[in-house]
């Protein structure tokens, strides 16, 4: 037989079927990379709550003093929250486009996804700017050594309670998305 050369085989494509433009790369290639962004969005957004929560946080109250400490994960705190809106907003329209998801599981997907929301919007919304107040009421030397102490700990106790859910949120997400 007749060798087909480095370039391999020509196949003939029947006139009447789809013309692809990348030859090789199944139609279904595209949708193959939605599972992925997917994962990758979420994978982003929950790391970074968990390297902010549980490394970055806890590291800069056992290095700076506790008014600086606080002012730095104040900063990343907001940064954080900005990225979990625009992830979420990513990841609610990556669902809404893919077409491999049976709607009970991108259904179970958007829950989870605005459940986390939830708990960044109530965390950025309404405990934030409450307890950046306080420490402002408090003065230089501190929230700690303020009248507005306990005030402050209850609220700084419900954000670390939603951050929490946040986090095991996001960690479910990353599962369920596998």
């Amino acid at each position: 037989g007749r060798s087909a050369g480095p370039v391999g085989s020509a196949r003939i494509r029947n006139p009447r079927s789809p013309l692809r433009l990348m030859e090789g790369a199944p139609a279904s290639n595209r949708a193959g990379r939605l599972p992925a962004a997917r994962l990758l969005v979420a994978a982003l957004w929950a790391g970074t709550l968990w390297a902010l929560g549980y490394i970055a946080a806890p590291a800069a109250f056992g290095v700076l003093g506790s008014v600086q400490a606080g002012d730095l994960v104040a900063v990343l705190l907001t940064r954080q929250a900005w990225l979990s809106i625009a992830c979420a907003v990513v990841l609610l329209v990556l669902l809404r486009v893919s077409t491999d998801l049976a709607p009970p599981r991108r259904r179970f997907l958007n829950l989870l996804v605005l459940a986390m929301l939830a708990c960044t919007l109530v965390i950025f919304v309404g405990l934030q700017p409450a307890m950046a107040q306080l420490r402002e009421l408090a003065g230089p030397g501190g929230v700690r050594a303020s009248e507005y102490w306990t005030q402050f700990a209850v609220m700084h106790g419900v954000s670390q309670l939603f951050y929490l859910v946040e986090s095991l949120l996001g960690a479910w997400l990353i599962v369920r998305l596998r």
